[in-house]
């Protein structure tokens, strides 16, 4: 099961595998507010995932340890999360008066209808979405399916690090938990179009949600390492150096002008074309606010860029503007990796679902 089904869990450990990095958070909640109690990111041996796609689970689970370890934390239960390309979804609508296990049992013997896969190769979960606007006996139900083999290789990896996968959720729902804590802050409203632009390493996914739903998610393959393979190329640094100068800010005089504008450009009609896609494939024309995630968000002054060259208001995510921070947590590292840590923050809401 991928774990959609909203049942009361355990405290889990949001822990983000993307193509760079292990990301871990842990939270807590209490009086109405969140508390962050522990947070931790480490670097993934290269192509330990290629495309979202686990290839090297004992090098996932190395890097796992290390986030364990640089976090303190206790906890042993876990949230991971599957790429939305890799779920197939869809809405079906079924009698209102089924419990879980009739339904459950009802989707496996029709689920050859939705699935174009064989059924011992798919991990299968549903989550009643509420009562059909047209049909007041019926009630709309989310069925979603991923190859088992996606599921496998991440729970793999977290048993390798002696932790266990309580939850194996969806990017796309767990970046639209985490909107919902930062919605207020950025001053969108219910009903509001929202695109959310999670600019990675390797990978930039656009999700739009309408009323904190998501209606639309697209991956490209484009992220910061390309800044990274362009500072190597025309300074003559390894990786290792040419993410930390950049980094640290310790670049030569002419990298404003030669290398990083180019590549503000480059995330500009990334942007741009990830709307457009959109656009051409749905009854939108525009969307209300742009939200930046992912680690190129923290980018100096990215946000007013887009804001000024696509009209549109744009903000940079932090999901812990609202959430109070443990002693053990440095606050400053936290903030500066706020954006990259949306479906992180997503992952470790579920204890709260």
């Amino acid at each position: 099961m991928l774990g959609l089904a909203k049942k009361k869990k355990p405290i889990v450990l949001g822990l983000d595998i993307s193509s760079s990095s292990a990301k871990l958070l842990e939270l807590s909640h209490s009086g109405g507010r969140f508390c962050v109690e522990a947070y931790a990111v480490a670097s993934l041996p290269p192509n330990a995932v290629i495309e979202k796609n686990v290839t090297d689970p004992e090098g996932v689970a190395d890097a796992l340890r290390q986030v364990i370890y640089q976090s303190k934390t206790k906890q042993k239960n876990a949230a991971v999360a599957v790429a939305g390309s890799a779920v197939i979804t869809k809405e079906i609508t079924m009698d209102a008066d089924l419990n879980d296990d009739a339904m459950e049992a009802q989707i496996m013997a029709e689920a050859d209808q939705y699935i174009p896969y064989p059924l011992d190769e798919v991990a299968i979960d549903f989550e009643v979405q509420g009562i059909s606007d047209t049909d007041p006996s019926a009630c709309n139900v989310l069925l979603a399916a991923c190859r088992k083999e996606n599921v496998d290789l991440r729970v793999d990896a977290l048993e390798l690090a002696d932790l266990e996968a309580k939850v194996v959720d969806v990017e796309a729902y767990d970046m639209e938990r985490a909107f919902d804590q930062i919605a207020e802050s950025i001053g969108c409203d219910q009903g509001e179009t929202v695109a959310i632009v999670d600019i990675g390493a390797t990978m930039t996914t656009l999700s739009v949600l309408t009323d904190g739903r998501t209606v639309y998610t697209r991956e490209q393959l484009f992220g910061g390492k390309q800044l990274t393979e362009e500072i190597q190329r025309r300074y003559g640094m390894s990786e290792e150096e040419a993410g930390l100068a950049k980094k640290e800010g310790s670049l030569p005089d002419d990298y404003e002008q030669e290398v990083l504008a180019p590549f503000e450009e480059a995330v500009l009609q990334q942007v741009s074309r990830s709307l457009q896609f959109f656009f051409s494939s749905s009854q939108f024309d525009a969307v209300d606010h742009i939200v930046l995630a992912g680690g190129v968000a923290a980018m100096q002054g990215l946000a007013a860029l887009v804001e000024d060259k696509l009209g549109t208001p744009a903000s940079v995510a932090n999901p812990f503007i609202d959430m109070n921070i443990s002693s053990k947590v440095d606050a400053e590292a936290l903030s500066n990796d706020a954006p990259s840590l949306m479906i992180a923050c997503g992952l470790a809401m579920r204890s709260f679902d």
